[in-house]
């Protein structure tokens, strides 16, 4: 059944979706629209707060592109390449490999999302690389999409955002009702692993099922997307023929700042815990990369070759920012969320704090910025209607995470790792928000009738 629904499905969204820049153009005139038809906002306003919000993304985007930079790099040092293809030959048929890319891609994600994006398409990558060795045909369209697919459980794990902020000083939830909100009580909660646990095999066992039967057309893996740095003709050209070129094949200047961040994350670990931010994952990337990599001739080969990973992020990322500062300068979030509010009960808030952050996740891709001008208002919600808190934040979370299987915001990075269009996994990717979509929607029925 799942195939079935899935081909007509990719067929569609590979004909008829434009690229991710042109679909942020016109959600970008979409969201102009809505601000100018539901709040009281003038035109001016609304081009102010959009011209405003261009940069509001900067800090984030250089944060992600050097998650690229740095993941693509210590992706392809010799030690963990290696490492990799040994990992990569785990699976032993395509079946195996579709369901183990996104069991891969769903636990990285709920270490870190920036760690899962990375690994989810390096992995993707290199289980195409070993079955294209093996003379095995994988439909790589629906490979990369189970590596996608794993990042829909990001925001129930370990860095989700929306958890953390309700649950530290300075947060949303620092002046709300209640008060701060533990996540013992939220990521940590019996029932958020609970639903974690099920929507992973959910997730695994649908991109098994949807593998192509042995008479069904494939897409094998493009060429680009086997592309590796070439070490070997830097090793030839590394003769030393002068002072500076004996100095930049050193393998000591590379190791000792490598050593020197590498104290610095163990002190910060010990100080802060296992606290992991965008910076931190970037940093840990860095520091394996210096103690890995041969010398510094060999570094700025790697990092040249992973420079073309990032120029989608730096192209698009400002409209989305845009979009960001449009809404929250005219109101339209809370116009959204107040509807929702409106056809609330009890028994229903936490339905439609997942369904309506869904919806918002459609123009505001980021889980911290709409944590923040969503919480608010579902705190007031929750407070008056008597539900657990735990239950809007997480609501909240749930929607965040959903409908990133259909908005190519977090796609793009991925993307660019896999050497593949957006439009080409989308199909696959719909199959996963269906499912996704019961799950999380039960759970918050469930949860808000018994807490």
């Amino acid at each position: 059944m799942l195939s079935t629904l899935s081909r007509p499905l990719s067929r569609f969204v590979e004909r008829w979706l434009p690229g991710p820049f042109v679909l942020a153009a016109a959600l970008t005139v979409i969201v102009a629209i809505m601000t100018l038809t539901l709040t009281p906002a003038t035109p001016r306003e609304v081009l102010v707060g959009w011209g405003d919000g261009l940069t509001g993304l900067l800090e984030f985007m250089t944060q992600i592109c050097l998650v690229l930079l740095l993941g693509y790099t210590l992706a392809n040092t010799r030690p963990v390449h290696r490492l990799l293809v040994r990992a990569a030959s785990l699976p032993r048929t395509p079946r195996q490999a579709y369901g183990f890319v996104a069991l891969i891609g769903g636990v990285a994600s709920l270490i870190s999302f920036g760690l899962g994006l990375i690994v989810a398409g390096v992995m993707a990558v290199e289980v195409a690389r070993v079955f294209a060795d093996r003379k095995e045909a994988l439909h790589y369209p629906l490979l990369v999409a189970s590596g996608y697919s794993g990042f829909v459980v990001w925001h129930m794990g370990y860095s989700g955002s929306g958890p953390l902020n309700a649950a530290t000083e300075g947060g949303a939830y620092a002046k709300l009702p209640g008060g701060l909100v533990d996540i013992t009580r939220t990521t940590f909660s019996v029932w958020n692993i609970t639903a974690t646990l099920v929507t992973l095999v959910a997730v695994v066992a649908a991109m098994m099922l949807l593998a192509p039967k042995p008479d069904e057309q494939i897409t094998p893996a493009p060429a680009s997307a086997f592309e590796e740095p070439d070490l070997a003709a830097q090793d030839e050209a590394g003769v030393s023929t002068t002072p500076a070129d004996r100095i930049e094949q050193l393998r000591a200047i590379p190791l000792v700042i490598g050593v020197i961040l590498g104290l610095y994350l163990v002190v910060y670990f010990y100080d802060n815990g296992f606290a992991l931010t965008l910076d931190i994952v970037n940093w840990t990337f860095l520091a394996l990369i210096l103690l890995l990599v041969g010398n510094a001739r060999e570094l700025a080969v790697l990092i040249a070759s992973a420079g073309r990973t990032v120029g989608e992020v730096l192209l698009q990322y400002p409209l989305y920012a845009g979009i960001i500062g449009m809404m929250a300068a005219t109101g339209l979030v809370d116009v959204i969320s107040n509807w929702f509010i409106a056809i609330s009960t009890p028994a229903t808030l936490g339905l439609w704090t997942f369904l309506s952050a869904g919806l918002l996740n459609m123009f505001i891709p980021s889980g911290g910025g709409q944590f923040a001008v969503m919480a608010p208002l579902f705190a007031q919600a929750a407070d008056g209607l008597g539900v657990d808190q735990a239950v809007v934040i997480m609501g909240i979370a749930y929607g965040d995470q959903w409908t990133n299987m259909i908005q190519p915001f977090w796609a793009i990075p991925l993307m660019a790792v896999a050497g593949l269009k957006v439009r080409a996994i989308l199909g696959y990717t719909l199959i996963t928000l269906i499912i996704t979509g019961v799950i999380f929607g039960a759970t918050m029925l469930i949860v808000s009738a018994t807490l």
